[in-house]
């Protein structure tokens, strides 16, 4: 007899948290940019949420960190998934003042200043553990 076919490769994980993180990880590099909202112009922190969100069809206030809390149901940190948005307060200023979309394993893709641009953190980094604010899933 002739031996079966290999199965084919497992497909990627679907669902619109996956879909945002494979968004947001497009951008990964990207510049930063003071109120800037895409890859031409550079992204400040809730500009790359609000674009990263938009090109996954979900819509979402642009450059306000409150309204992209209030978006969708909060979440713990016990059960984040990849997708959610993460918020974090005094950073560079007093109060709430920084977001992210975490990707699992603790880490989160963020527009994070003029040096980093966009790039990948954990929650668990002194800086970013000791400033987190909590987690809303507008998806």
């Amino acid at each position: 007899p002739a031996p079966k076919p290999a199965p084919p490769p497992p497909q990627p994980a679907t669902g619109s948290g996956n879909r945002i993180v494979s968004v947001a990880s497009q951008y990964l590099g990207s510049a930063y940019s003071w109120g800037g909202h895409s890859p031409s112009t550079g992204f400040d922190c809730s500009g790359f949420v609000w674009y990263v969100y938009q090109k996954a069809g979900i819509s979402m206030p642009l450059h306000d960190l409150w309204g992209q809390l209030q978006a969708g149901p909060r979440i713990s940190q016990a059960n984040l998934q990849p997708g959610d948005i993460v918020f974090f307060q005094n950073t560079y200023r007093g109060g709430l003042s920084h977001d992210g979309i975490y990707i699992g394993g603790g880490r989160f893709i963020n527009a994070q200043d003029y040096g980093e641009g966009v790039r990948v953190a954990s929650i668990y980094e002194s800086y970013w553990a000791s400033r987190y604010y909590g987690a809303s899933r507008p998806w």
